[in-house]
């Protein structure tokens, strides 16, 4: 019987008799993958079978230390390799070689050799593995049982993460092209995972927050009347506020019009007038043009801002003659001053509502000025059209 047989069936026998069942994850069905993971980089890297023994026997042993406990395993890992070896008669430059080759596939060494680079890989080549997300819970159950660590989902999907992106690279040159791109799909399965887990969470937390915000309603007592007020306002001001915004539409729809044709005439009509054929548009083009100008200036006027002098003192406030509802009287106040207005309103319902009702006339008489230029302008847009159309009529009749 060779040495590698002679290492698989001590290596069995070891994690058969005194291996305890809680280790799940790094048992013999680990190092068999281990092992066969050596085998198939080995070959795809070119090393003959007589230089691959070494890294065998070391993936054999690689975890062997197990029976007594994770703590650095490597190392007392290598020492059962060598005492295993030495008493078979193996050579003892190939069994110190096969010690360096267990303490490579300890995360932090650095691989210098191309079997260093093929035995690190070998042992981390679950990282490209289909089955990744599978073998990393067998290890999230193994470190509960036999470390007592908890993890979370979410918490597990970050520390994967973490050391698939951040704390593990593929050294040789089958891992950089073949197991690369394979750890790549599953850093992205992570991810994937890791942001559901995340909308769950919120989702959780914002139902938590909805149910403590029912349960405090429900302690409250209930003011009808005062959420009946409560309603009124915000509908009301929702009508404005969208009555505002058509207004601004229908502006902006004049603006966009006028600028339009005032661009077309100056583009293509007024160079022609250059022409004595074209003598008879110029009135017409000109009676276009000042319409289109006039209307342009009324849609301006119809949505122009007025702002007020954005300040107010202690006083105004205890008189109740600042609306604090308009940014116009606070924007240029600094925070603190207005959290203190603010609060002192609350504590006065009927200033409260007084700056609401203050607001919502404030807004009416601002929707009136809009609707009543907007009417206007409309009134010198159809004006315009019509008699620019009349203009050209006559202007081509008299050719």
């Amino acid at each position: 019987m060779n040495i590698i047989h002679k290492a698989e069936n001590h290596v069995f026998g070891l994690f058969k008799d005194k291996l305890s069942p809680d280790y799940i994850y790094h048992n013999f069905n680990h190092t068999l993958r281990v092992v066969k993971n050596v085998q198939d980089i080995a070959k795809a890297e070119g090393i003959s079978d007589e230089n691959a023994e070494p890294m065998i026997l070391a993936a054999w042993f690689h975890d062997s230390a197990y029976i007594d406990g994770p703590l650095n395993h490597e190392e007392r890992s290598s020492v059962l390799a060598v005492d295993f070896l030495t008493a078979n008669g193996y050579p003892a430059d190939k069994a110190e070689l096969v010690a360096s080759l267990i303490k490579i596939t300890k995360l932090g060494t650095e691989p210098r050799t191309k079997e260093e680079k093929i035995m690190r890989d070998s042992d981390c080549s679950h990282f490209a593995d289909g089955n990744y997300c599978d073998l990393s819970q067998l290890l999230r159950e193994e470190w509960r049982l036999t470390q007592g660590k908890v993890f979370t989902d979410l918490e597990w999907g970050l520390i994967n993460r973490n050391v698939l992106v951040h704390e593990h690279r593929f050294y040789s040159h089958y891992g950089k092209e073949k197991l690369q791109p394979l750890k790549e799909a599953n850093i992205a399965k992570i991810q994937k995972e890791i942001s559901k887990l995340y909308i769950e969470a919120e989702e959780k937390k914002l139902d938590a927050d909805k149910k403590d915000k029912k349960d405090k309603q429900k302690k409250e007592k209930e003011n009808k009347p005062e959420r009946g007020i409560d309603t009124m306002f915000r509908v009301t001001l929702g009508n404005h506020t969208r009555l505002s915004d058509i207004a601004d539409s229908k502006a902006n729809i004049l603006l966009s019009v006028n600028a339009i044709i005032i661009s077309v005439s100056l583009s293509t009509l007024i160079p022609k007038l250059d022409s004595p054929t074209n003598a008879h548009l110029i009135i017409p083009t000109f009676v276009l043009m000042l319409f289109s100008v006039i209307c342009i200036i009324f849609a301006i006027l119809s949505t122009r801002p007025k702002v007020t002098s954005g300040t107010f003192t202690r006083k105004d406030i205890e008189d109740r003659k600042v609306n604090l509802l308009f940014f116009g009287n606070f924007y240029k106040m600094p925070l603190d001053e207005y959290e203190w207005a603010v609060n002192e309103m609350m504590k006065d319902s009927n200033y409260l509502y007084g700056s609401m009702i203050k607001d919502l006339y404030f807004l009416g008489l601002v929707l009136n000025r809009k609707y009543k230029l907007l009417r206007i302008t409309y009134t010198i847009f159809m004006i315009g059209i019509i008699t620019s159309v009349l203009a050209f009529v006559f202007a081509f009749k008299r050719m």
